[in-house]
């Protein structure tokens, strides 16, 4: 295993980081898909024996259940100072005023949850999980200060959102002495190149650790364009990310079949290898549900893709709407 600093801070993570979504109670939450704890477990513990010690869930996973069967899995199969925990803030975790957002209120109650859920007296990184139109950012940031300065919390980062409002937060931060972001998690793959534009070389500029969620594009790069899979039939959100550049897309699936049939590696293997040569690129969020999604994970990690096929790869990418409030 390989490991970076995160942004600039000095804590070191895995090139890869355990994106822990999948791993809930199916009859909680709106992913009836997640694994139970039970089958959960063992993907956590190969995560860990791979030598992974980045964990990314979020409190409003499978209604907490997430953060919950991490938190014990963790504590069992690892020493607490030896890996990264990070969670999220802002989804609805209850109905009624003050169930969400990034208020102060809602940020000061939701961390204390989410370390009870995770048995833990901190988290390594708390993320907002999206941008809230509906609280001003001076609010939210002078909030995530005060939950790192109470320790709970070691650095902050954020989520999916448009550059704009990512600088304008880190523009806050500074101009108050705040605690700054450290990490950007959006939405990068061969199949949404959008963050390319702006907010890549933003976090390049401001030194910020980029760690992609779904660099996979929810499995879409790893299979036929018309194979489905159960969570493929069940997702409404992932359904709505390519349905107005289906064409280009099925395109851009069948080039990363082509060079990943040359190479003799799973596609896999080749679509993440194209996340990890970007230098600006941390450590991308991997799911696991089989246990070579892991394997095929590390193994990206050795495959260097010439320019050549880089841009094989790239050629039939079209623009696609900007989903930056995603």
């Amino acid at each position: 295993m390989e490991y970076r600093k995160l942004g600039r801070t000095g804590m070191d993570v895995s090139r890869l980081c355990l994106g822990c979504m999948s791993y809930g109670e199916p009859d909680r939450g709106n992913h009836a898909w997640t694994l139970t704890e039970e089958k959960s477990r063992p993907f956590i513990r190969q995560a860990l024996e791979l030598g992974i010690n980045f964990f990314d869930t979020a409190n409003v996973y499978s209604d907490g259940t997430s953060e919950e069967i991490v938190g014990r899995a963790l504590r069992e199969f690892a020493r607490r100072d030896e890996v990264v925990i990070a969670t999220k803030v802002h989804g609805r975790m209850r109905p009624g005023p003050n169930g969400g957002g990034l208020s102060r209120k809602a940020i000061l109650s939701e961390i204390d949850h989410s370390l009870k859920r995770l048995g833990t007296d901190y988290v390594d990184l708390y993320q907002i999980h999206r941008w809230d139109p509906h609280t001003p950012i001076e609010e939210t940031m002078e909030a995530l200060h005060d939950v790192v300065k109470a320790g709970k919390a070691r650095y902050i980062g954020a989520s999916s959102m448009y550059a704009w409002q990512f600088l304008k937060a880190l523009h806050t931060a500074e101009r108050h002495g705040w605690t700054r972001f450290v990490s950007m998690q959006n939405y990068v793959n061969l199949l949404y190149r959008e963050e390319e534009r702006e907010m890549l070389p933003l976090c390049e500029a401001e030194g910020i650790g980029v760690i992609p969620w779904s660099p996979l594009a929810r499995g879409r790069l790893t299979r036929d364009w018309d194979e489905t899979t159960e969570r493929a039939q069940t997702d409404e959100f992932g359904k709505k990310l390519y349905s107005v550049t289906a064409e280009a897309d099925r395109k851009v699936v069948d080039r990363v079949a082509e060079v990943a049939a040359e190479r003799g590696v799973p596609r896999a293997q080749v679509a993440l290898a194209w996340v990890l040569q970007k230098s600006v690129v941390t450590a991308p969020i991997v799911g696991a549900t089989k246990p070579h999604h892991l394997e095929d994970a590390v193994a990206a990690l050795e495959l260097k893709l010439s320019a050549e096929e880089v841009a094989r790869l790239e050629e039939p990418y079209v623009p696609h709407p900007v989903l930056g409030g995603i």
